[in-house]
């Protein structure tokens, strides 16, 4: 599970999963499509996009969770738990994490006194401080706690 792994090791395996990788793909929608859609259609075009990323063509897709994509034709199979039982599953988990920690990262530039470099978005105690005290912006997912309710 790469939540599981420190930081440093996420990141020294993402090089090593782009070094051998035969193709890979990031897909990325924003917050107001999560807000819009919700969650899951916004996970699944999500990952469509990063299947349309790919240099070749996939001859099939092993999904994490109970996930399938009807919008593509492609044979797939959803694998539950599929991080800790498919090698793909799991470099794909590294890719997506990675990709997500180095955008807050670059987010916390732009938005600064959110710490965003820090939590990477996680709804930590600071990170709620901070939407109280700021209000969200464009990149918070408005249909989500805390930002749905008031604050207290």
């Amino acid at each position: 599970d790469s939540k599981r792994l420190p930081p440093p090791q996420r990141e020294a395996l993402y090089e090593r999963i782009l070094a051998h990788a035969l193709a890979w793909g990031v897909g990325q929608v924003p917050a107001a499509a999560i807000d819009r859609d919700g969650i899951l259609p916004a996970t699944r075009e999500a990952m469509r996009l990063a299947v349309l990323a790919l240099e070749s063509s996939p001859d099939y897709l092993l999904i994490d969770g109970r996930m399938r994509l009807a919008s593509l034709t492609l044979p797939q199979q959803a694998v539950i738990r599929g991080d800790g039982r498919s090698l793909s599953i799991a470099a794909a988990s590294i890719l997506a994490k990675v990709t997500r920690d180095r955008l807050m990262v670059a987010l916390d530039a732009r938005y600064p006194g959110y710490g965003l470099a820090r939590h990477k978005g996680y709804c930590t105690r600071q990170h709620q401080a901070a939407l109280a005290q700021a209000g969200p912006t464009v990149i918070h997912r408005h249909s989500f706690a805390p930002i749905r309710r008031p604050m207290l």
